[in-house]
């Protein structure tokens, strides 16, 4: 195979695809069937509420703006601690560490949709069955199924030169336990009990961490599955609205494989992009600085080449941006 020869992939053994199984495929869905069950019987307190919310936030802007556009696709440059702060915030989420997240990520964009692709649900077939094998493969299957895993060495050699990642790295597993403990400990202080230094482990803990996890890995699967597209990549890579609003702007997935170190993705009107306007506050306030804005004119560019391409598929998401306004 051609990524043997170049180093690009690692071998995985079975104990690793095992935890991976365990701790990524079955655990996050049975946390999301407990939380069910738990609220069925009860109402969820208005702290537990409050944490997970917080949390879930952090992770969400940690990954979107952390992990995926300034540590994988270099969108923008910040000091160091607003980089370590946004590193830490990624770990939490509980998706792996930095270096492993961006090795696997940039390797999805080099292959798109084609052998290669760690997660294109398109694996094995455009219909039926087949799609449907491949949807649960780009939202969880490929974690316990990849014989294989993405060669840090290969294609993240900045981040792994930086020594502020490669401490986040190395702290991951303990990163890993405050992300859950954290809450949990935050939970029983305020309440000053046992039950909610539970109730929070639970909600804010497992019951968040599933929600975070599903929420961003449907981009790998919904987002080039279903959808609008205004631009012609050259995968399936698509816009899902709902799935945009989940993300803080992920769910803009077209224009993102048109320009990946683009720091917006929601260049049309309408597409709410909370990522790019968090992006945008610290660039104002002089945290941010070398931002890759997208270019109007390569914008309408991009847009005009795709109707022209498709001038039988003129609906609302492949109008060009002035004609959306």
């Amino acid at each position: 195979m051609a990524d043997l020869a170049t180093g690009e992939t690692v071998h995985v053994s079975e104990t690793r695809r095992h935890a991976y199984l365990i701790v990524l495929v079955v655990l996050p869905p049975v946390a999301l069937i407990a939380g069910v069950a738990v609220a069925w019987g009860r109402a969820v307190g208005p702290l537990d509420v409050l944490f997970a919310f917080v949390l879930y936030t952090v992770n969400i802007f940690g990954i979107s703006v952390g992990y995926h556009r300034l540590l994988t696709h270099r969108s923008f440059r910040c000091p160091r601690p607003v980089r370590v702060a946004f590193a830490l915030a990624g770990a939490l989420a509980l998706q792996g560490p930095p270096t492993l997240w961006a090795a696997e990520h940039r390797r999805h964009h080099k292959y798109s949709d084609r052998p290669g692709d760690p997660h294109s649900p398109w694996a094995y077939g455009d219909t039926g069955f087949a799609l449907l094998r491949g949807l649960l493969h780009a939202q969880v299957g490929w974690f316990y199924s990849s014989r294989r895993r993405s060669n840090r060495e290969h294609w993240v050699p900045d981040l792994l030169a930086d020594p502020d990642i490669r401490r986040v790295d190395a702290a991951y597993p303990a990163i890993a336990a405050a992300s859950f403990l954290l809450p949990a400990a935050a939970g029983g202080l305020l309440s000053w009990s046992w039950a909610g230094f539970w109730t929070a482990l639970f909600w804010a803990g497992l019951v968040r961490y599933a929600v975070v996890h599903h929420v961003t890995w449907s981009v790998n699967s919904i987002a080039h599955c279903f959808g609008d597209r205004a631009f012609s990549a050259r995968d399936r890579s698509s816009n899902v609205r709902w799935v945009a609003l989940l993300t803080f702007g992920e769910g803009w997935h077209n224009w993102h494989h048109i320009e990946p170190t683009s720091a917006r993705h929601g260049v049309l009107k309408g597409q709410t992009d909370p990522s790019a306007a968090l992006i945008r506050l610290l660039e104002r306030l002089g945290c941010a600085h070398d931002v890759r804005w997208p270019s109007p004119a390569r914008v309408e560019m991009q847009a005009n080449r795709h109707r022209a391409r498709n001038p039988m598929h003129q609906d609302a998401g492949s109008r060009s941006p002035r004609e959306r306004r």
